[in-house]
């Protein structure tokens, strides 16, 4: 039998098993998760052995690099924390990898995404590139749309408050308003997020119906 063959059978009985889940969780779909799981695990250990820690670990090790020491403390004092006795050797490891990982995610945050929408939205009011009548408004118009909502939608994650006669915390109430226009442009970008990965997840399906539907065929001679 061909491997090709077998891989697409193999392919078929994982995707059926999968589809199983329709009809409740049974034992067929479970199996599949963990076949899934499993694979995925593995392939991730694979990368991580041989792009990370062996070009960037070992091999630096090997060759006395004295820079190389540093990261190899760091990770042997990460494999105390598998013991709870001897936890605390791996807390400044730790400490290191969850500092630097938050640095990371806010230069992430800052130069990925805000500063591009502070841009977009000053672009959006660049009159001399755009040409007259009805493309200068349109260019405007987003403009304004852009600024509008970028400005909105920072205001909505504006949490103080002052309090009010009664004594009950109250922001202000133009405040308030920009917050919920911000809420309004959040609510829409979510629902384009979530038609996205909705429409990824049916054309994923539909490849493989039409996987399983083309395998059949050319078993029975179609």
């Amino acid at each position: 039998m061909p491997i090709e063959l077998i891989s697409a059978l193999v392919g078929l009985i994982l995707t059926l098993m999968v589809f199983s889940y329709l009809i409740g969780d049974n034992p067929l779909f479970r199996i599949a998760v963990y076949l899934f799981i499993g694979v995925a695990s593995g392939y991730a250990a694979t990368v991580v052995w041989h792009y990370v820690l062996v070009p960037k670990l070992f091999q630096s090790v090997s060759t006395l690099n004295p820079l190389a020491l540093i990261p190899f403390v760091f990770g042997i004092s990460l494999l105390a924390k598998l013991s709870p006795r001897i936890a605390w050797i791996g807390n400044f490891a730790m400490a290191v990898l969850v500092g630097v990982g938050a640095a990371a995610a806010v230069g992430g945050a800052l130069l990925g995404t805000l500063m591009p929408q502070a841009q977009a939205a000053i672009d959006g009011f660049d009159v001399l590139s755009a040409g007259s009548g009805l493309e200068l408004a349109s260019r405007l118009l987003e403009g304004v749309i852009m600024l509008g909502g970028t400005v909105f939608t920072l205001a909505s994650f504006h949490f103080s408050a002052g309090r009010a006669a009664d004594g009950i915390p109250k922001r202000n109430r133009i405040l308030e308003g920009i917050a919920w226009v911000g809420r309004i442009f959040i609510a829409i970008t979510l629902g384009v997020l979530f038609a996205g990965v909705y429409m990824s997840a049916l054309t994923a399906m539909i490849e493989r119906l039409s996987f399983v539907l083309n395998f059949i065929r050319q078993l029975i001679g179609f």
